[in-house]
């Protein structure tokens, strides 16, 4: 039997993938049932945090409920036992009367941790759990880090020219930042802001760049929630960041303590760091960043130079070429996967 379970809950993990845009801050979660003669006769995931989650789906799916009752359903993590926007799957199981359940990890989430589990066994219900733990767990390295470390998962991510400027010396205020990103990897730096749940910059950036912070050119992504840190109060009125209603930290804006703020009191699970030079450098030098994206142009700016780019002291875990850029991804997170960054 291990290794059809193995089987199923490979083809779970794969529908698991597919919530990627849309259910953070909840985890990505793929659901197979499968009858007692081999067939697969429901598959589910849970598609958008608020909706219903993947055990829901699955078992919307079945044609015949009946079914249920001599069936095993693969799941890549524990169902929750817990009320929250939805009802808990675990009793939903039980409900239907469904006699085996494969599980790949627990739930780090303080409300369900082992409580699904627990509540299946105690009812009855057959339960294997570990089975692609490993695989589940990366899957969900940003929800399991943000709810095990109790602070978002942090990516980094800047542009630098082949001699480490992040930009040009600039004549005037109103002249633009140097363009190190091609149009191509301008379209995957966006795709990677729809992937996390906030980005943040400094008051620095906001008044030099007059940045907007969006995911625009990912469409159907997540609109992620700008950050800005401002300490002393001097991002203007009319900063075009402010059509998105930003959150404006003030007080300590020291990484660890941003960190705990953005994930006690807002729930972010996962923060893309934009900022300038100064702000990268304290995330760098306060150990709080899981993953960075540095892509590397090939001009050189020399004496233009200006805005020194930060330098993590590790070599790059993967490097890809794209457009003459070198995209060089750098990972301090042993559950992260450096081949799916």
């Amino acid at each position: 039997m291990k290794t059809s379970d193995e089987a199923y809950m490979r083809r779970a993990l794969e529908l698991a993938a597919l919530g990627e845009a849309h259910a953070s801050p909840n985890p990505m979660v793929g659901a197979v049932i499968v009858a007692p003669d081999g067939r697969i006769i429901s598959e589910g995931w849970h598609r958008r945090c608020g909706e219903p989650h993947a055990e829901v789906n699955a078992v919307a799916s079945v044609a015949d409920p009946d079914e249920l009752r001599t069936a095993t359903m693969y799941v890549t993590l524990e169902p929750c036992s817990h009320w929250g926007r939805t009802p808990p799957c675990a009793q939903l199981i039980i409900d239907r009367q469904i006699p085996r359940v494969v599980v790949a990890a627990t739930d780090p989430f303080p409300a369900v941790s082992g409580r699904g589990i627990a509540m299946l066994r105690d009812a009855g219900v057959e339960v294997r759990t570990g089975v692609l733990a490993d695989e589940s767990r990366r899957l969900n390295a940003r929800f399991i880090t943000a709810h095990t470390e109790k602070r978002p998962f942090v990516v980094l991510k800047w542009a630098q020219s082949a001699d480490g400027f992040m930009d040009r010396r600039r004549e005037s205020p109103d002249r633009e930042a140097a363009r190190l990103s091609s149009p191509l990897t301008r379209l995957l730096m966006h795709r990677l802001r729809s992937r996390c749940d906030a980005i943040l910059a400094g008051s620095g950036t906001v008044l030099t760049d007059n940045p907007v912070l969006d995911a625009r050119l990912w469409p159907g992504g997540n609109g992620p929630l700008p950050v800005v840190l401002d300490r002393r109060g001097r991002v203007p009125s009319d900063a075009r960041i402010r059509l998105r209603n930003p959150l404006i930290l003030t007080g300590d804006t020291s990484p660890r303590a941003v960190l705990h703020t953005l994930y006690a009191e807002h729930g972010i699970t996962s923060l893309l760091v934009e900022g300038g030079p100064a702000v990268l450098r304290s995330f760098i030098d306060s150990g709080a960043w899981d993953v960075a994206r540095v892509e590397v142009a090939p001009e050189r700016f020399g004496a233009e130079g200006a805005a020194m780019a930060p330098a993590i002291p590790a070599a790059p875990a993967r490097v890809d070429n794209i457009d003459g850029r070198s995209i060089c991804y750098y990972s301090q997170n042993a559950l992260v996967d450096v081949k799916n960054l």
